[in-house]
């Protein structure tokens, strides 16, 4: 399993940081508030693509399922960090997940 965590310095990620679990079967985003936790995941097999748009320090990082839900979004990730995140998706599909 493989953790990556969003900048302090972007909107929204001050106190809590986004967080992007990339596990053997399936991407987590975690995203914390004062009392609460939103925990989206989407399993490795229903991703359709994952998409990075990069600013001049940060990278926003898309990740939509072919289930047609919403999809996955995270904000302020280091450019490294959001290339890492697709590379490792992109080889649990290509290694066919289940």
């Amino acid at each position: 399993m493989d953790t990556f965590r969003a900048s302090r310095w972007t909107k929204g990620n001050h106190l809590f940081p986004t967080v992007i679990e990339v596990t053997e079967t399936a991407v987590v985003r975690r995203k914390r508030s004062w009392f609460t936790l939103n925990e989206l995941s989407i399993h490795l097999s229903k991703v359709a693509s994952v998409r990075i748009d990069t600013g001049l320090l940060w990278a926003d990082i898309l990740v939509e399922s072919t289930g047609g839900s919403d999809p996955l979004t995270s904000h302020g990730h280091r450019k490294p960090d959001a290339r890492r995140i697709k590379e490792l998706i992109e080889a649990a599909q290509s290694r066919g997940v289940r």
